[in-house]
């Protein structure tokens, strides 16, 4: 069983994000690797945004030019092994112990393309604005956010190749529901120089919650950096039907 410390809940509710050094092993790591070079491969051939073997692809794919992969949604929906890492206890448990509850509903299995040069980038942002889509489709069951995001560090995280960037809380301008505010123009309204930047080697886990501030530079290096991202949420909370075959599984099984 993988238990967070005290202190490491302490970090994760003072600064909304926690890293566990070396989780997975480097073995565990080559099979992930593996399955995303699979998805790269699949996405170069069929070149359009879409469901694709029971994940949910979103490409860019200018003619003539190599696909983009901004992101593979369900990704464990093409590659089981994904689904199976997904429900490891390793990340179960600390995921289960920030949200205080005996199950959850697994929401989220994505596979992160940041290849050398490709581009993609993501501005400030909260993964409550994802979650909440208004009409009743999110309710905060336990008053923490009920949701947790964990961050498979596929590839070595560094300065150069698009790393995660997180603000601290007086860093930015929230609204009355604790959302990132915007400027007059539409812009987060964050200091961005305070960014703090979180770099660590494949294996590597981060968890954060959804009402971190984060975002990430484009990828600048010769080499990719890529994540699996898995998201959960306390049974109750979510009121979506998200794409994917076999999204929103309840776990443990």
């Amino acid at each position: 069983m993988t238990q967070l410390t005290a202190d490491q809940q302490r970090t994760f509710h003072a600064h909304g994000h926690v890293v566990l050094r070396s989780l997975f092993s480097q073995a565990e790591v080559a099979e992930v690797r593996a399955a995303f070079e699979r998805l790269h491969a699949a996405a170069q051939r069929v070149r359009t945004t879409g469901d694709h073997d029971g994940a949910w692809f979103v490409l860019d794919a200018p003619p003539g030019q190599d696909v983009v992969v901004k992101r593979i949604v369900w990704a464990g929906g093409a590659e089981p092994a994904l689904l199976a890492l997904s429900a490891d206890r390793r990340l179960l448990d600390p995921v289960l112990q920030l949200l205080g509850t005996q199950r959850c509903e697994q929401l989220l299995c994505q596979a992160h393309f940041k290849m050398p040069h490709d581009g993609v980038s993501f501005d400030w942002h909260q993964d409550i604005q994802h979650r909440d889509k208004g009409g009743g489709t999110w309710r905060d069951v336990n008053g923490r956010g009920s949701f947790v995001q964990t961050l498979l560090l596929v590839d070595d995280m560094r300065e150069d190749n698009g790393p995660l960037l997180f603000l601290p809380d007086d860093a930015v301008r929230l609204d009355a529901r604790g959302w990132l505010a915007v400027d007059s123009a539409g812009h987060a309204a964050v200091d961005g120089t305070r960014a703090v930047t979180v770099t660590g080697g494949a294996g590597d886990v981060l968890l954060f919650g959804p009402y971190a501030v984060h975002g990430s530079l484009p990828n600048e290096s010769d080499s990719s950096r890529r994540v699996l991202i898995n998201g959960y949420a306390a049974p109750g909370a979510n009121s979506r039907v998200y794409p994917g075959r076999g999204a929103c599984r309840v776990l443990p099984a």
